[in-house]
């Protein structure tokens, strides 16, 4: 099993795979309007250039300056009388160029 010269393995996603839903907390709406940064939770799999491009591809008035990323520890929570967990999920906090606009979540 040859890959015939792609060395890539990365795995490619669709802009709305990438990109799961946009949270909107009071910290978040704080620092869309102060600092032009919104923050979405994404697919684990995603890397920053994947997310950069699915931002832009899903709101195209959009151009992205930066993305930072992080990888959220699911929290301990109690089914009846066994210990569960809920799932580890990924972060991204996009920040936006303010002359191009601004994303509107609500």
């Amino acid at each position: 099993m040859s890959n015939n010269g792609n060395t890539s393995s990365k795995l490619e996603l669709a802009p709305h795979q990438v990109v799961l839903r946009p949270l909107v907390t009071e910290k978040g709406v704080h620092r869309s309007t102060r600092y032009n940064q919104y923050a979405f939770e994404v697919n684990p799999l995603a890397d920053k250039s994947q997310i950069r491009g699915a931002i832009e591809v899903l709101y195209p008035n959009v151009k992205v300056v930066s993305v930072n990323t992080q990888n959220r520890k699911g929290k301990a929570r109690r089914y009846r009388h066994k210990m569960g967990k809920t799932k580890n999920w990924k972060k991204a906090i996009i920040t936006i160029d303010p002359e191009q606009g601004a994303i509107e979540l609500f």
